[in-house]
């Protein structure tokens, strides 16, 4: 009776009452695969364990009213066997799952279709959902689509052979955001394919991807040489905290990238790295970067030798590149300039600017690796107790002893003390436990 009344006053509203979103309780795949969603629907999946559940989640959203795809209490389900997500719509958001206890054997355990946009993963975990075959090859979540977003995820733990999250280009730029996630332990895995984020891949790096990636932590990611490794053009890397990681950021291929507002802890722990310039146009500014061990291509800022005649996955030769107002503190090796230098690796940055800078450092704050390098040095300034040699024109070595803020953080001179992100910003799902982690700067 209560419904017919409803249902009466509905239609005498002239209201259409497909237009109504509706709420569902699923609790398998096949209860969600049969759902022909609208615009503002939620879809609840019961609380508790989801084993072997391939989930296809499906329909048109629109931005004022999204299909939501959560869980009846956030963190709640276990996806677990070898379960799985693809989103594959317009307007969808995900919040809220979390995948453990299981693995898959090839592809991917959270897909973005090539259909997607402004679809959203958010609140999500993935930990530990490793193959037993370290050299079994899958993502743990590819993003294809347009202007669709991963954030306030917690992703840790992964051991196996495969990029940990990877965005996949086509001809126009997808606009993807990448923001507020843990990235926790990934291990070494002794070779390529180890990477935590990569942007692109080298036979479609000369197309502009625009995604940014920001706010995110990145925590003992040492899987391999590159932690985060951009093979397109045009993205932004910002106000990111890369803490103990024996890997890089690392502009690997494509053009007009800018990374700014990053810190770079390294806490003397062996191998740690910073920030690695390869091809034209990228613009390195305002980073923070601390207790770096890493030499060569691995130094606290390198820039790299090119090659001749490059192919698509070559070491294209370092061009307009500028690397203006950051601060290294107390890196074995600041500055690399033709990182990687060999016989067949051999052309030096070109019209490129290192200004600004200020390196603290009992070091020598630079490493030739080839004197036939164009370089513009002015206004750097260089502290600390070491014996520098000669230096270029462009450097001034001044005995200064630089503030510390609350949180351990040197000031440059003249700087003000403020909070860094992750003290102001929510970090990775709010019901998983210890997110305010306290990350100690020695």
């Amino acid at each position: 009776m209560k419904k017919t009344i409803i249902l009466g006053l509905i239609l005498f509203l002239g209201i259409n009452p497909s237009l109504i979103a509706k709420e569902y309780q699923i609790k398998s795949a096949k209860d969600l695969a049969v759902l022909n969603l609208k615009p503002g629907d939620k879809v609840i999946m019961q609380a508790g364990e989801w084993k072997d559940q391939q989930l296809v989640f499906k329909g048109t959203g629109t931005k004022n009213k999204p299909i939501t795809l959560i869980s009846a209490k956030p963190g709640g389900i276990v996806l677990s066997g070898n379960s799985t997500l693809k989103i594959d719509g317009t307007w969808l958001v995900v919040d809220g799952l979390s995948f453990a206890n299981g693995y898959i054997d090839k592809g991917d355990v959270v897909l973005f279709s090539t259909k997607s946009i402004w679809c959203r993963l958010t609140k999500t975990a993935i930990v530990e959902y490793n193959n037993p075959d370290k050299t079994a090859d899958y993502r743990w979540i590819s993003m294809n689509g347009f202007n669709n977003r991963v954030d306030h995820c917690f992703i840790k733990g992964k051991s196996h052979q495969g990029v940990t999250l990877t965005v996949w280009l086509s001809d126009k730029p997808n606009y993807h955001r990448i923001d507020h996630n843990y990235f926790g332990e990934r291990p070494e895995l002794g070779g390529n394919g180890g990477e935590t984020l990569r942007i692109g891949n080298s036979t479609r790096s000369l197309h502009d991807s625009k995604t940014t990636i920001e706010n995110n932590i990145f925590e003992h990611c040492d899987g391999e040489l590159e932690a985060v490794s951009i093979k397109s053009c045009k993205n932004i890397i910002r106000n990111n905290l890369f803490y103990e990681c024996k890997a890089t950021l690392t502009l690997r291929h494509g053009n007009n990238s800018e990374v700014y507002g990053n810190y770079f802890i390294g806490n003397n722990k062996p191998g740690t790295g910073g920030i690695r310039i390869i091809a034209e146009g990228h613009n390195v500014h305002d980073n923070y970067l601390q207790g770096i061990t890493g030499k060569s291509v691995s130094a606290a800022i390198s820039i790299m030798a090119g090659l001749p005649n490059p192919e698509l996955k070559s070491h294209w030769q370092v061009k307009n590149a500028s690397i203006i107002n950051n601060l290294i503190i107390n890196s074995v090796e600041p500055f690399s300039i033709s990182a990687g230098y060999n016989p067949g690796r051999y052309l030096p940055p070109l019209n490129t600017i290192f200004s600004k800078n200020v390196i603290v450092t009992d070091h020598e704050p630079l490493k030739w690796n080839d004197d036939k390098v164009e370089i513009e040095f002015k206004d750097n300034l260089i502290a600390g107790n070491g014996t520098f040699g000669k230096l270029p024109s462009g450097f001034t070595v001044k005995d200064i002893k630089l503030k510390k803020d609350q949180n351990g953080l040197y000031l440059k001179p003249d700087e003000l003390a403020h909070e860094p992100f992750w003290k102001t910003e929510v970090i990775g799902p709010s019901w998983i436990k210890g997110m305010t982690k306290v990350f100690k700067i020695e």
